[in-house]
């Protein structure tokens, strides 16, 4: 009797003992009644609108750039508090809060023009008034025609604009609200709903975010009293004369209770709509890959037992026997190549390939690439690949050793800078196009910089220890 006491206290103890955690990057934020919940804003990224078709055999790599949210050329609404983390010139290479992997990936997040208020509905609450002149105008119409989005983000999660496909009539998620609409006009009023799903103890949680952009030209410009209701004409930017085109920017804000927790709340935007296609795909991909595995190991079957059976047919007692067949190839195999100091430093720099790779499956693996957690996807990729410097360097040494090298200090050189300088020339010269055509998707140059230091800094005295290692087990 005794002993089932005994395990009862120990299973009660231990529960009472356990506690949870959330993983770097993942942690929820709670909010209480009327707290402040922060909007940041993103890049307006260029989307496959209307206007792709008419677009298609004349794309350049300005049709594709990104713009920063406070280009002055937008003429958009600025936090009353000022941009953060911004000088009175606002420039591209500043950002608010940006990991590496997030400034490689074009995000340039800044503290947006609004700030709402947990589980507080506004209506028609006004941004600000603004006076676009003709040439900006121009800029904007042409960002509509590319149907450029908008990107904000609200505790971490991107706003999107619900919409449906035409084909399968699937509703579906969007990132981004477009910029403007089909005819050429500029959406300035937002009506934003957030869902939020409640704790205990008063506290909320974000779950959701969806905008629908909408149209307005009102018959005043007077932001005193702003107007939202229906109306009959869109806001079209006039690029003509010397006027400037005088409206102002409108939001309402709904918010919605939600049963969806927060760790699923990433679902609507990472959903499958159609999951037959994918099956079908990897139905279809499997059949091939067996029709072939099997056409090979049939030939190749068919061609090993010829053989087979003629070494079968030769008398044991002639001294001399002549190799024919699959076994002329068995010499080969351990053939020293034209090149071997190439061929280990292939090996070294795919073997540290690899290994970033499964590092960085691992983390993803185990929640620590989270969405919320922008740019953490590149940010491991890239200290996996430099920390990873060592295992290039043991494993390059190791196979030049193995095929009788011995210019050592070329193989750590090569190793070190060959196939990174091919990949940082390719990725400078296209960033040198992007900051020529005045992308905000340049890679800063401080960036690039820190990058540089990366590699000349770990990477390389790391690939140099590894080959010590390598050559000292040879």
């Amino acid at each position: 009797m005794c002993l089932p006491r005994l395990l009862v206290f120990g299973i009660a103890l231990s529960h009472s003992l356990v506690s949870a955690f959330y993983l770097p990057g993942a942690a929820p934020r709670d909010y209480r009644q009327d707290e402040d919940v922060e909007v940041d804003v993103n890049v307006l990224k260029p989307g496959l609108g209307y206007e792709t078709e008419n677009l298609v055999g004349k794309l350049s790599l300005s049709d594709f750039q990104l713009d920063d949210y406070y280009d002055e050329r937008f003429d958009f609404c600025k936090p009353a508090s000022g941009v953060r983390g911004a000088d009175d010139a606002m420039t591209w290479t500043q950002s608010m809060r940006s990991s590496l992997g997030a400034i490689l990936f074009g995000d340039r997040i800044f503290n947006g023009p609004i700030k709402l208020k947990m589980n507080v509905n506004e209506t028609c609450k006004a941004m600000c008034n603004v006076a676009v002149d003709p040439q900006n105008a121009k800029f904007i119409n042409e960002r509509i025609r590319e149907d450029y989005s908008i990107n904000w983000l609200v505790d971490g999660l991107p706003a999107a604009e619900v919409k449906e496909d035409t084909k399968t009539g699937d509703v579906f998620y969007d990132l981004g609200f477009d910029l403007g609409n089909e005819d050429g006009s500029l959406n300035n009023h937002y009506d934003i709903l957030i869902k939020y799903h409640p704790r205990p103890n008063g506290f909320f949680r974000v779950v959701g975010v969806t905008v629908w952009p909408s149209s307005m030209k009102r018959s005043s410009s007077d932001i005193s009293s702003p107007q939202c209701g229906t109306h009959e004409h869109a806001l079209k930017l006039s690029e003509a004369g010397y006027d400037k085109n005088e409206f102002y920017y409108t939001y309402s804000v709904s918010w919605e209770a939600s049963p969806t927790v927060w760790a699923t709340r990433w679902d609507n935007y990472l959903r499958i709509y159609d999951p037959k296609i994918h099956t079908f795909s990897l139905i279809n991909s499997l059949v091939m890959v067996i029709f072939l595995c099997g056409l090979v190991s049939s030939l190749l079957l068919k061609s090993v037992k010829g053989d087979i059976s003629r070494y079968n047919a030769i008398d044991l007692d002639e001294d001399v026997q002549e190799d024919y067949g699959w076994k002329l190839v068995h010499g080969e195999v351990f053939r020293t190549p034209k090149s071997p100091i190439l061929l280990s430093v292939l090996v070294g720099n795919g073997t540290q390939l690899c290994a970033m790779i499964g590092v960085t499956l691992i983390f993803a693996t185990l929640g620590f690439l989270s969405p919320s957690n922008r740019g953490a996807l590149a940010t491991v990729m890239l200290m996996s690949w430099t920390f990873f410097g060592v295992i290039g360097g043991y494993m390059a040494t190791r196979t030049y050793m193995t095929m009788g090298g011995t210019d050592h200090r070329k193989l750590i050189f090569l190793t070190s800078f060959l196939l990174p300088t091919f990949i940082f020339a390719v990725v400078f010269l296209m960033n040198l196009i992007l900051v020529f055509k005045e992308s905000s998707g340049a890679v800063p140059f401080g960036t690039m910089l820190f990058i540089v230091f990366l590699w000349f800094a770990i990477s390389v005295p790391l690939i140099s220890v590894g080959a010590w290692l390598g050559k000292k087990h040879g």
